[in-house]
């Protein structure tokens, strides 16, 4: 993985040196809270209903087990124990006092981490596939273009202060697991006649207030010309994009308004002068970044039936069949743990487990580990002789839960119990479902669908491009829940359409369990939830779900988040 070289290192010495200043002059009253917000938002920290939130980048969601126990160590020492993995592969941390985050960013530092630009509206760290490098189906390895894209944003001076924050996702594979076309900027990998790498590229992606999937504007753009394509966007965008209207600030209302052949026209003209410029990446420079990232010392080993032995445990077998993927090498598999456990909030991680996490990587995964957009955690390099000592650890610190894909694997944001923006509380809701569905036989028959929560419509639960998304909205002072069905994300992306008027908290898990009953009823064959939906289309599923009234219970969960 990267490391730190002394440029890396001076920068972030000197930006927290000043962010040092900025919090003393803060805490004094010689800033104003309307003063301070830009240059903290700038370090990643946010006001919630309760507390201060610092939110850490995990560039391109990968860790090693170093910087993993850092976060524990954050997590013990400035917090309440645990963090929350995020749908940008970073962690949050929800209790933090303005005082000591000073002091968190030195520590951060010291295992080359921080928490710039991960809010604010700037250039968010860069997503991609949390199987990178590993991937069966992988064309190129992004992580070294994810790093050259990390490098060329942090601190861009000509996008600094963009009209909203701008979100940018690399994919390297045949299928799109880095959810790309409701990304700002989307990349995928292609290669052209000629066997060349390059990228499509995508823009105008986003959820929120008005989802739209990108559009694409380039088929194939050389590799060479990444950095200097992308600044063209960027500069059409700060140059048109609205910043009288928040809602209407990002670069998909732009697109929408103006049209993607005016939009990629433009593009194209501003290229002209940044193409086969000083940003121009060369074949050296991407070796340099590449060499960051070769293969870890491989063994030599044996492809085994790993699914032949422990044939007999049920619940190892479940474990395999969800939570191991294909490996590129001969022998390995890489392994996904499961912060989805029934009970928990999803994406939640104590510090004990966290520990316990860093250790595992370092015991069967070279040392590194990756964090997914579905809240997950990757170990990408497992032996498969050790698959059942490893499941059997992870099963022993409820890291081991067979749920990858299913209806408990869900997609949550805080919601309404930390986040000030929220119009309703989302973790409940995400209990409930989950205690009702608990049955990881039932899952399994369901098989394989994306519940996705989000508690207000910034969506930072990824509510559009859920099978089921479920929308927290405020009618008159209370908490309800807006349903949609049919959303995709990966390579057939798809925006849900809702079914109808919004429910009670209190009727949630009922809902969940009339759209699972026509889902069973009307599927075919090897049909997943997502497709029985986009064939059928929404009147079935609304007939039946506001067919009869639906009697309420207590909701599980209510009370044991705090």
């Amino acid at each position: 993985m990267y490391h730190y070289d002394q440029y890396d290192h001076l920068i972030i010495k000197e930006r927290i040196a000043q962010y040092r200043d900025q919090v003393a002059r803060r805490i004094a009253n010689e800033l104003t809270e309307e003063e301070f917000i830009p240059l903290r938002l700038q370090n990643g920290l946010y006001m919630q209903r309760h507390a201060y939130m610092l939110r850490i980048a995990v560039p391109y969601g990968l860790l090693s087990s170093k910087q993993m126990r850092m976060f524990a160590h954050i997590a013990r020492k400035y917090d309440r124990g645990y963090g929350h993995f995020t749908t940008r592969q970073n962690i949050q941390f929800n209790w933090i006092e303005l005082e000591q985050t000073p002091d968190i960013l030195t520590d951060l530092a010291s295992v080359e981490m921080h928490a710039i630009q991960t809010s604010g509206n700037c250039i968010r760290n860069t997503t991609s596939d949390p199987f990178a490098g590993v991937a069966a189906d992988e064309i190129i390895d992004p992580r070294p273009y994810a790093e050259v894209l990390r490098q060329w944003s942090t601190f861009h001076p000509e996008f600094i202060a963009l009209p909203r924050k701008f979100k940018v996702a690399i994919n390297g594979a045949e299928e799109d697991r880095a959810a790309i076309a409701v990304h700002d900027i989307g990349l995928t990998a292609v290669r052209n006649e000629a066997g060349e790498v390059g990228f499509k590229v995508m823009a105008g992606g986003g959820m929120g207030r008005t989802p739209i999937l990108g559009s694409v504007v380039r088929d194939f753009l050389p590799w060479q010309h990444l950095l200097t394509y992308i600044q063209a966007i960027m500069r059409v965008y700060n140059l048109h994009g609205r910043r009288d209207n928040k809602y209407k600030a990002r670069i998909k209302i732009l697109l929408k308004a103006i049209g993607v052949e005016e939009f990629t026209r433009q593009v194209e003209a501003e290229w002209v002068d940044l193409k086969d410029g000083p940003e121009t990446l060369t074949a050296e420079e991407m070796q340099r970044v590449a060499d960051f990232f070769n293969p870890p010392a491989y063994l030599a080993l044996p492809e085994l039936d790993y699914k032949a032995e422990h044939a007999d445990n049920k619940a190892y077998v479940n474990w395999l069949a969800r939570n191991v993927k294909p490996h590129q090498r001969p022998g390995y598999v890489a392994v996904v743990l499961s912060l989805k456990k029934t009970g928990v909030p999803p994406g939640d991680a104590t510090a004990e487990q966290i520990d316990f996490v860093a250790d595992l990587a370092d015991r069967y995964s070279f040392g590194e580990l990756r964090v997914t957009h579905e809240q997950n955690l990757v170990l990408a390099d497992v032996e498969q002789s050790k698959l059942f000592a490893l499941w059997q650890e992870a099963k022993a610190h409820g890291l081991a839960t067979p749920n990858i894909g299913l209806l408990t694997d869900m997609i949550c944001c805080p919601g309404g119990d930390f986040c000030s923006l929220a119009n309703a509380k989302s973790l409940p809701i995400a209990a409930a479902i989950a205690e009702r569905f608990d049955s990881i036989d039932f899952q399994h028959d369901i098989g394989e669908i994306e519940l996705n929560i989000s508690g207000c419509i910034n969506a930072c639960g990824h509510h559009h491009v859920g099978s089921i998304g479920i929308l927290g909205v405020d009618k008159d002072g209370s908490e309800w829940y807006q349903v949609s069905i049919g959303g995709a994300q990966g390579n057939n992306a798809a925006i849900g359409k809702i079914i109808g008027p919004s429910f009670s908290s209190l009727q949630m898990p009922e809902v969940i369990g009339r759209l699972l009953h026509v889902y069973v009823r009307d599927r075919h064959e090897g049909e997943r939830f997502v497709d029985t939906a986009q064939r059928l289309g929404l009147a079935p599923f609304k007939e039946h779900v506001y067919a009869t009234p639906i009697t309420v219970g207590n909701l599980v969960g209510e009370d044991e988040y705090v």
